[in-house]
């Protein structure tokens, strides 16, 4: 599936543990059989270790060649691993943000794995993508940020989800809940009897001290660590080690752990001030829990109800809703609809779509996406499909179109009205909702009928590569799209045969000269003008 002519930008969204790792080991192979370079991103020096070490154990048997790129190596190691990446002797890198540095220089770069692609912001993505022109690009996430999911369900990207667990997996039990002292040290307790481990998750590194104490306090038989991000490297790496051998029980860490660190034996987390996190992270955080045959627990701690924001109460509700096998998708779409879409060409990953309403957006949204694939097959020769979006056709013939408020005397009853008649994309649907006003309202004044048909017209306009129709008593101006897919023979005859009556006036546009004082003769030419320039 690899290079083409075009790169190929896929988003493959799957919950933590369902097998997204995979995908990106057989891509990379692919890859490297094709004589490519592989860079893999990842947010955290955590996860970064921990994919080195997957991928040096899959590919061990093969003469490929890896390297690291994280806070853990020396400033020998990383700039031995620049130089290899330039000269094209390392055919794999993986690391955190040291890869996006100006001096990273990839010899023939094929293949670009994003992992946890919620962690990085849009400039970085980017700056990545900019290391070769043309360059395919794996984007792994459980929970696609609401700029992501727009471009997927847009069709500006492609999308996969995998939706069936592994075998004997079971879903993570979810509560929201205020602090209690009472269920947090059944919670603990519970979960050390059993032998298992537990992550507690307290974002502060100011206090997470005096959190450690409580806990101790609360109870005396844990073996509590603390593990954060401004811990000294091979401090926090031995924390890390000791963890996954089983050498303590409880973990009191900062969101250091959200990306990718799996521990079979760690069934339960219990995450303080969890109003303070986005959808998206919470569900990553859960997703450290459960990982193997047995019930996992995971525990939101949050203020009261009227301690917190309206969005705060949102993810949360969605959260402990939400605690299926499979349910990233599902939660990331939720997020969509609390934060909103962000920008495609800006640096916002959500919001702003309020301003507008979603129905808008998508519907500008579309314009856009048919227009560029139009362009794009025109270009390559290939046929294209009408583009029968009504919005996209200008269409005035100076004539009144639209419902009186004698007729519709209830504005946003109109307002709805209009909406669907512009949101109509077949003659057939037209014709329904013109049955159906004339059904519930009564029969169709003169203003209604011209409204009814002008939207015909669009269509047809559509259909004919017309983006300008504008028709007066005297006549008119029609100007097409760039490279219209029209009957040009045809019309250069009839101009060439009716001088008076047609003109060119520019290289997509025409001159129409007929008296036309009243509406049934400007519906008239324009039809005459769709037959002359019509391929059907």
């Amino acid at each position: 599936m690899l290079y083409r002519e075009n790169d190929i930008e896929i988003l493959v969204c799957g919950d933590v543990g369902f097998g997204k790792t995979e995908i990106a080991l057989r891509a990379a192979y692919l890859a490297i059989a094709g004589n490519k370079q592989v860079v893999m991103l990842v947010p955290t020096t955590l996860l970064a270790q921990q994919h080195y070490n997957d991928f040096a154990d899959r590919f061990a048997d093969w003469p490929i060649n890896l390297e690291l790129f994280s806070r853990f190596r020396t400033a020998k190691q990383t700039q031995e691993g620049i130089k290899g990446i330039a000269a094209g002797t390392i055919d794999i890198a993986i690391g955190t943000h040291k890869l996006i540095q100006k001096d990273v220089v990839f010899k023939d770069l094929g293949l670009m794995i994003i992992d946890e692609e919620h962690r990085f912001g849009v400039r970085q993505k980017e700056q990545l993508k900019k290391l070769r022109s043309q360059v395919d690009i794996l984007t792994l996430t459980a929970t696609p940020i609401p700029r992501t999911l727009n471009f997927a369900l847009s069709g500006l990207r492609d999308i996969s989800v995998i939706a069936t667990p592994p075998k004997a997996r079971l879903s993570v039990k979810t509560f929201v809940r205020e602090w209690d002292d009472a269920l947090l040290k059944e919670a603990l307790i519970r979960e050390i009897r059993r032998g298992g481990q537990v992550y507690f998750l307290h974002n502060e590194v100011q206090t997470i001290e005096k959190m450690q104490a409580r806990i101790q306090d609360l109870v005396p038989e844990a073996h509590i660590r603390i593990g954060h991000g401004q811990m000294r490297e091979r401090e926090l790496e031995s924390v890390m080690r000791d963890f996954y051998h089983q050498r303590f029980n409880v973990l009191l860490c900062t969101t250091i752990v959200e990306s990718g660190i799996d521990v079979p034996t760690a069934n339960t987390i219990i995450i303080n001030k969890a109003d303070r996190f986005g959808l998206a992270q919470l569900h990553q955080l859960r997703g450290r829990v459960g990982r193997s045959h047995h019930q996992a627990y995971a525990y939101m701690l949050s203020p009261p109800l009227n301690a917190m924001t309206d969005d705060a109460k949102k993810r949360l509700t969605a959260i402990e809703a939400l605690d299926t096998l499979g349910a990233g998708f599902a939660l990331a779409s939720q997020d969509l609809e609390i934060r909103g879409a962000g920008e495609l060409l800006g640096e916002s990953q959500s919001g702003a779509i309020d301003q507008i309403g979603y129905s808008m957006y998508s519907s500008f949204l579309e314009q856009a996406i048919a227009g560029i694939q139009r362009a794009r097959k025109i270009k390559k020769g290939e046929p294209v499909n009408a583009i029968n979006i009504q919005e996209s056709v200008e269409i005035n013939l100076n004539i009144p179109a639209r419902f009186p408020s004698a007729y519709l005397p209830d504005v946003h009853l109109r307002l709805t009205m209009y909406k669907r008649i512009a949101s109509a994309s077949t003659n057939e649907q037209l014709e329904e909702l013109q049955v159906e006003t004339i059904d519930r309202f009564g029969l169709l004044p003169d203003a209604a009928k011209n409204l009814f048909e002008i939207a015909e017209l669009k269509l047809r306009a559509a259909e004919n590569d017309i983006k300008v129709l504008e028709v007066g008593p005297s006549g008119g101006v029609i100007k097409f799209v760039k490279n219209p897919d029209i009957n040009i023979d045809q019309l250069m005859r009839a101009v060439a045969t009716n001088p008076r009556e047609y003109r060119f006036t520019g290289a997509e546009s025409i001159q129409v000269s007929r008296q036309m004082p009243d509406a049934e003769q400007r519906f008239a030419l324009v039809k005459d003008v769709f037959k002359l320039i019509s391929n059907k």
